[in-house]
């Protein structure tokens, strides 16, 4: 692992639970491949009723996004909002039933100072969960 939980944390405005990444496995100027286990506990702050939605894969990606432009040094996100969700295809219903470790792999599209759009594919066990584009824009 080249950035564990504590560290990857400091570089997004998540914190506690909703920090939902555990590790940064890989990244370079375009992309970055992050790992994940907290889709599988019960004090996952996007659970309901004990489930967690395949939907909730997107916020997974947009952390991964942020995460990235902190460590290329395009930007430190202090405050943003999910803009825009694009072609998102869900290949399982729910992210709790999943046994393995997420894989949140994010691509760059476009990554400047106040707009981020990224590609996003989340795996486990070599599985495709979920894909698509998701667009965040920077508040000031």
């Amino acid at each position: 692992m080249l950035i564990e939980r504590e560290a990857l944390c400091a570089l997004i405005p998540h914190a506690g639970a909703m920090c939902l990444l555990d590790a940064v496995l890989a990244w370079d100027e375009t992309r970055i491949l992050c790992q994940s286990e907290s889709h599988r506990k019960p004090n996952n702050p996007l659970c309901k009723n004990g489930q967690l939605s395949a939907v909730h894969a997107v916020e997974y990606g947009a952390q991964a996004m942020a995460v990235h432009g902190s460590l290329i040094g395009n930007y430190k996100v202090t405050q943003g909002y999910l803009a825009a969700v694009r072609d998102i295809e869900l290949y399982v219903l729910r992210l709790d039933e999943i046994v393995e470790p997420l894989r949140i792999e994010a691509q760059t599209i476009i990554c400047d100072e106040r707009h981020l759009m990224y590609a996003l594919n989340i795996s486990a066990g070599g599985k495709k969960l979920v894909t698509g584009r998701a667009t965040v824009v920077q508040v000031s």
